[in-house]
């Protein structure tokens, strides 16, 4: 089943730059893509217009049958509640716990401690830290907080995990451990996940579908496909 529906894609800005052109492009509820491409090609452009914080310039966005591009600012929260966002650096709050910084996502949606708990444990036993709830961030080592981000980014139970380079500042076993959070989420919860990437290695290990920019155009889509796959990126 089609989940996000991109069509005619453009993204034009304002010092005249085209980050995304012409693109189109389906992806179903459920499949791991990676996007890939040199620097400049259109990959961030891509992930920020999936969560709003771009807009194209002409042609449709859509995800869950929602016109993203289309949104009021003041409705942006409503999409967002419905996407879980993973980013290079971590952005974890220093002075809370663990467990603080994930029940925090819930507590802005207005939720009761009664309801949080629950879900933050679940979200702590899929990235295998229930044990760290107490800790705060500047205890834990890069690996073990970005796994905390992406409890919480799960908390909630979203239907899209959007991942913008999240193995960027970590080195190549710290990653290995979190594409197989990813992965596992993506089979056990059957949650759609968009990641962003240069690492070469993940890429083609994991054999999922890879999606090539390159200025802006879709150059290549391989079902099960790799870096190899194209001498340009």
């Amino acid at each position: 089943m089609r989940f996000i529906e991109i069509k005619n894609c453009y993204k034009v800005y304002k010092n005249g730059v085209a980050a995304i052109a012409d693109l189109t492009l389906s992806i179903n509820k459920g499949e791991f893509v990676f996007v890939i491409g040199a620097s400049g090609s259109g990959k961030s452009t891509l992930i920020k217009m999936l969560y709003r914080e771009e807009k194209p310039t002409k042609g449709i966005v859509e995800i869950g049958g929602i016109n993203v591009g289309k949104l009021r600012n003041r409705t942006v929260y409503k999409l967002r509640r419905k996407l879980g966002i993973v980013f290079q650096d971590f952005k974890l709050l220093p002075k809370l716990t663990v467990y603080e910084n994930v029940a925090f996502a819930l507590e802005c949606l207005g939720m009761k401690g009664s309801e949080i708990r629950p879900k933050v444990i679940k979200a702590l036993e899929h990235v295998g830290l229930k044990e760290k709830i107490r800790s705060f961030p500047n205890e834990l080592s890069g690996g073990e907080q970005q796994r905390v981000c992406i409890a919480r980014a799960i908390v909630n139970n979203p239907k899209l995990l959007i991942c913008d380079e999240p193995t960027g500042n970590l080195d190549p076993k710290t990653s290995k451990g979190i594409m197989d959070v990813l992965e596992t989420i993506n089979k056990e919860l059957g949650t759609t996940i968009i990641m962003a990437t240069h690492d070469k290695d993940i890429v083609n290990r994991m054999k999922k579908r890879v999606i090539v920019l390159d200025s802006g155009v879709l150059s290549q889509d391989h079902e099960k496909g790799s870096y190899k796959a194209s001498e340009s990126v």
